[in-house]
């Protein structure tokens, strides 16, 4: 194998821009991907007339050592991405009826899933942990556990908390060089296995740092932290909306904003006050309006 990287997409170029004979082979597998995967050499070879050889040199045009090679590679993609390439589009009468009550229910399910899920005991000793921060670093890696440390960050400093956040692998990483026993670091990954989230999670917990993680049970970054909110996404298969688990994180992010917010009791209403009254003086004077949102 000759650094195969995504056959799809080079089955797809082929199929664009190859030889006559590899036009054709491409367009085959990419019409059958189900039978180019299972079938032999001789099958695929006479199921558009062409001779082994073509096949073979074909699957090296590819990038691969061989038809074996080939039908590994395009196996692993099916498995991996197959439902992307059999999906079919969604008609427009389809699209008014159906997109707005889609992306609702399927916020309100994970919502309700990890509300009846959530280990709320883990929430309120969050809540005493960061209550007691002298600096809480927030970190994330990728679309939504980057934009969950932002928001955990946005929740935090007007709690009167010293709260950060960083997206940036490097700088996840130096900043957790920095900790203290005065320091903890929130860590939110989907996954689990975001290396820079696991690292810079290890080296904050090396200098004596509190770790708590949001992330999948039994990963690389639950075993790394101090204490585990765990969170597993159940996706509902729609490829064309936006993951609802995004709701579920959220959810668990305002979780623990409030129970924060309830530990340091009062004391957090200036705070809050203040912020109140800055953005009403300085942006619009609507006391309806969300506290700096």
């Amino acid at each position: 194998m000759n650094n195969v990287v995504d056959i799809i997409t080079r089955l797809q170029m082929t199929a664009d821009n190859g030889s006559k004979s590899d036009r054709r082979l491409a367009a085959m597998v990419l019409a059958d991907l189900d039978f180019a995967s299972k079938a032999s050499i001789s099958e695929i070879a006479a199921r558009i007339d062409v001779s082994e050889p073509t096949v073979t040199r074909f699957c090296r045009g590819l990038g691969c050592e061989g038809v074996r090679d080939f039908k590994f590679w395009l196996a692993q993609a099916i498995a991996v991405g197959g439902q992307y390439l059999t999906a079919e589009p969604v008609n427009r009468e389809q699209r008014e009826q159906r997109v707005a009550s889609v992306v609702s229910e399927a916020a309100i399910a994970a919502i309700e899933r990890v509300t009846a899920s959530v280990d709320m005991r883990a929430v309120l000793s969050v809540a005493e942990m960061l209550d007691g921060s002298g600096q809480i670093l927030c970190i994330g890696s990728g679309g939504t556990s980057s934009m969950l440390a932002t928001e955990m960050q946005n929740r935090l400093f007007r709690l009167g908390l010293a709260a950060i956040s960083q997206v940036d692998g490097q700088l996840q990483r130096m900043f957790a060089a920095v900790s203290t026993p005065q320091t903890t670091v929130l860590a939110f990954s989907i996954s689990g296995y975001a290396q820079s989230i696991v690292d810079a999670t290890r080296v904050a917990r090396q200098y004596g740092a509190k770790t708590i993680a949001v992330t999948a049970p039994g990963s690389n970054l639950a075993k790394a932290a101090e204490l585990v909110i765990p969170f597993q996404p159940v996706e509902d298969g729609n490829l064309y909306k936006p993951t609802s688990s995004r709701f579920a994180l959220l959810a668990i992010v305002d979780m623990i904003a409030t129970a924060t917010a309830e530990t340091r009791g009062t004391k957090v209403l200036e705070s809050l006050r203040r912020i109140k009254q800055s953005i009403n003086t300085l942006k619009v004077d609507d006391p309806r309006l969300p506290l700096g949102d």
